[in-house]
């Protein structure tokens, strides 16, 4: 049994969302190991108060600083500091105490925090794919400059990271699987009138509302080709998307000599959360476990580019480079709202994403300041497209 003192210390950006739910699930089965050290959440005051009430982290952040009397309030009689505000994000991650920072953000709000993270020097378990798709070539600099490691949590790049663990033969291809969502075999007729609550019904995993909308898109799957470009350096010709509905595969790689090794297991994100808190080490799980004998078959398709374009779209954007993942990010954003909200087709998402992309202006070697222009400006440009 460790010490107190020698429990890893984690700050969870997002604890109020899924990933961060499960994350102190995870702590809490190995309070012997771990400790929830800094919460944070965007608006969810009332889960915030009572995550701080069950944890007693030594800080907690509302990011929607229209909130912070009621929770500063409501936790008075804690011993735990609080902050608001996008900025607070910034500095919790810095504090001298935390090991690890797990960002667990949605969305372009993890970038800044997670920057500032590794800047910081802490280990990163990363679940905001964002970060990579964004401004990869800029943080994975910024991780070499200050050897910080990062540890994925998608399960696709876990399952991938996992494969790799004691390999150190040439790598020839990463195979992403995808589950197809939940409109997989819809036709183009089909996918004209399919409705928000439609797209919200992933057929297997349990997830916030703007990643299951990803998911129905394919974007979700653009996305960690991006982030797997620059976690595992290699060129976008190296990554394959292949559609396996039953989510068990969670991913493999092709090594130079034609061997495949695949990662499979039971759809659970806490299962690549936990690996990541505890790396190198797996730690004992009650989870479910992999039955063969129930399993049933497993099948495997090529994704249809032509129905889902956001697909399509995120390869153009990483073989582009430079601000073109930054600009898909952000009009991803502003149609995935618009989509939930009823104000825009599913598919029209893809027109206006791909709209954007051809009138915001290309950056080839972008600045962290030229990230955060190109994020306002793509925004515009696609709400302009909306209207």
């Amino acid at each position: 049994m460790q010490q107190e003192n020698n429990k890893k210390k984690i700050c969870i950006l997002g604890s109020t969302g899924s990933i961060g739910v499960q994350a102190l699930q995870v702590i809490e089965a190995h309070d012997d190991l771990f400790e929830p050290y800094v919460l944070t959440a965007n608006s969810q005051a009332d889960l915030l108060i009572s995550q701080a009430r069950k944890y007693r982290p030594a800080a907690v952040v509302i990011a929607d600083e229209r909130h912070y009397e009621h929770v500063r309030e409501a936790l008075a009689d804690e011993p735990v500091q609080v902050y608001a505000g996008a900025e607070s994000l910034c500095q919790v991650v810095k504090m001298d105490a935390v090991d690890i920072v797990l960002t667990a953000l949605v969305g372009f709000a993890g970038l800044r925090p997670t920057i500032s993270a590794i800047e910081a020097g802490k280990t990163i378990a990363l679940a905001n794919k964002e970060t990579l798709v964004v401004a990869g070539e800029l943080v994975t600099d910024l991780c070499v400059r200050h050897r910080v490691a990062v540890l994925p949590v998608d399960s696709e790049h876990s399952a991938i990271f996992q494969c790799l663990m004691g390999e150190t033969s040439p790598v020839e291809k990463l195979i992403l699987t995808a589950s197809g969502g939940p409109f997989l075999h819809h036709t183009m007729e089909q996918l004209q009138t399919v409705t928000p609550a439609m797209a919200l019904k992933h057929p297997n995993w349990e997830m916030g509302a703007k990643i299951t909308i990803d998911s129905a898109s394919m974007m979700n799957k653009g996305f960690e080709v991006i982030e797997a470009r620059w976690l595992f350096d290699v060129s976008p010709e190296q990554i394959q998307v292949v559609v396996h509905p039953q989510s068990i595969v969670h991913s493999a790689v092709q090594f130079a000599d034609g061997a495949v090794k695949a990662q499979l297991g039971q759809p659970d994100m806490r299962v690549p959360i936990q690996l990541a808190f505890s790396y190198p080490h797996r730690l004992q799980s009650d989870f479910p476990r992999l039955d063969f004998w129930q399993m049933g078959s497993l099948t495997f398709e090529q994704p249809d580019m032509d129905r889902f374009r956001c697909l399509q779209l995120a390869f153009e954007a990483i073989r582009r480079g430079g601000n073109a993942a930054c600009v898909l990010n952000a009009a991803n954003e502003v149609v995935n709202l618009a989509f939930r909200k009823g104000e825009c087709g599913f598919l029209r998402m893809a027109d206006v994403i791909e709209a954007t992309m051809q009138r915001v202006a290309f950056v080839q070697q972008p600045t962290l300041e030229d990230y955060l222009h190109t994020d306002a400006e793509s925004r515009r440009v696609a709400a302009e497209l909306l209207a």
